[in-house]
């Protein structure tokens, strides 16, 4: 059963990566303003396999488990917001308003089954965490951090509250980690200066998906 669960997941993350891009394209708008990289546009290809991966992943440190469910039906919202903010610098709200409460509605059907490993008071918590922290940075330095992201936090919070405070904070640090690396590699190159704005909900997003991946496996 979980070689079976695992790859229909793959198969589902893969069509999801496949129509990521068509969605991305719908919804992004003018280019955020200010200095900032070139938009970015993955592939359909490239989207598919990266779709399809981390769909297994989820199913493989999840297993059957009813929060999986949510990861999956998650994850092409996820994957689109990402690819918005690597071609335009915004995260549309459409997406980062609804995300949080329908995340949250659904851990909380998961939350009334049998065999789940977190806690839906916890997730809830979570998402006013790492919302919250966001707000904080986004009122410090509003010139490096968007409202988007904030918006964003809500649904990553949420979704990394469910498996606890510890949970939560390694997903979050990954994300700075990550966009760290980036940024620091993009100065070290010259292809970036300081004052160029980064799309950071893609590393957000990819440090969530890490503690979940974390999370899944330490309830396991």
């Amino acid at each position: 059963m979980p070689l079976l669960l695992i790859a229909l997941a793959a198969g589902y993350g893969a069509v999801a990566g496949l129509f990521a891009p068509r969605a991305a394209q719908r919804l992004a708008a003018e280019p955020a303003p200010g200095p900032h990289l070139p938009g970015a546009r993955p592939p359909e290809p490239v989207t598919a396999v990266v779709g399809g991966v981390l769909a297994a992943a989820l199913a493989a440190a999840t297993g059957p488990r009813p929060e999986l469910a949510v990861w999956l039906m998650a994850l092409p919202f996820l994957l689109v917001l990402a690819l918005v903010d690597l071609a335009v610098h915004r995260l549309p709200d459409v997406l980062t308003l609804t995300l949080p409460g329908a995340v949250a509605a659904l851990l909380a059907s998961a939350a009334q089954l049998p065999g789940h490993a977190g806690s839906w008071t916890g997730a809830l918590l979570g998402g006013l965490a790492l919302g919250g922290g966001y707000l904080v940075l986004f009122l410090i330095n509003p010139g490096q951090m968007g409202l988007g992201d904030v918006k964003l936090a809500l649904t990553l919070g949420v979704a990394l509250g469910w498996y606890g405070w510890w949970i939560l904070f390694e997903g979050a640090v990954a994300g700075f980690l990550l966009g760290s690396l980036y940024g620091g590699w993009l100065l070290l190159t010259r292809r970036a200066g300081r004052e160029t704005a980064l799309p950071f909900g893609p590393f957000m997003i990819s440090g969530a998906l890490l503690g979940l991946l974390l999370g899944a496996s330490a309830a396991a």
